[in-house]
């Protein structure tokens, strides 16, 4: 009976001691596997809402395996071109439900506003929709300033004199002989050499209200240039 007994006992420990083992295992593979890193899309510097993403803004950072989460962006392509919903942290793992492509739409602290034509002296000819631009003001004294702190406003979309909505033709001939963002942004300003008539912009309230006060009086127009800045990565 002794000898059952102390054999009933060593056959328990060795399964407890092989319980053990493997418990210790599975525990070691599942940290090991947590300190596995993952690349993850990151603003390099503080990104405000409603801003556009450029390729110079982000870039890839690893982080551990059990810190990735579903929804997180694991190329800068998913995310250049698209524009924030909300402010981005520096280096804070950018989320899907944080950005969004339609860019051309208002955000939530801005309207479409037609510019009047006797508010214009000058737009860049060739400027599209989804566009970047500066906007300065001349006065009849002869004085010019940038206006907006710096500020780059987004085209919501533009006429040309004769009438027709100037936008990016993806079906160009001479769009499908070059390869790249640069160069399909260069041939179809190629294309678009013809005045603009009319611009709209996306701005706030607060913008519109300057613009009509500076312009209003006839003392002041707008000068409406390009900017580099609209040349993105958009695959």
């Amino acid at each position: 009976m002794n000898r059952r007994r102390s054999l009933l006992i060593s056959v328990v420990a060795a399964v407890l001691a092989g319980l053990l083992v493997y418990g210790v295992y599975v525990l070691q593979v599942n940290q090991v596997e947590m300190q596995q890193t993952v690349q993850v899309v990151v603003p390099k510097d503080f990104i405000r809402a409603g801003q556009l993403i450029r390729d110079d803004m982000v870039e890839l950072r690893a982080i551990q395996k059990g810190g990735y989460t579903e929804g997180m962006m694991t190329q800068t392509s998913d995310v250049v071109g698209q524009e924030s919903l909300i402010p981005l942290g520096t280096q804070e793992p950018i989320l899907q439900w944080k950005m969004n492509r339609y860019h051309l739409l208002p955000n939530e602290q801005q309207a479409t506003f037609q510019i009047p034509k006797e508010y214009l002296l000058s737009v860049s000819n060739g400027i599209r929709a989804g566009d970047r631009v500066r906007i300065y003001v001349s006065g009849t004294d002869g004085s010019s300033r940038r206006i907006f702190d710096e500020k780059e406003i987004t085209v919501a979309s533009v006429k040309s004199s004769a009438n027709v909505e100037v936008d990016n033709p993806k079906n160009s001939n001479l769009l499908s002989k070059v390869d790249g963002d640069q160069q399909k942004m260069y041939t179809s300003r190629m294309e678009a050499n013809g005045a603009i008539d009319q611009i709209n912009l996306n701005l706030t309230e607060k913008e519109w209200l300057q613009i009509d006060q500076l312009c209003s009086s006839k003392k002041a127009k707008l000068v409406i240039a390009f900017s580099s800045t609209s040349i993105l990565t958009d695959k």
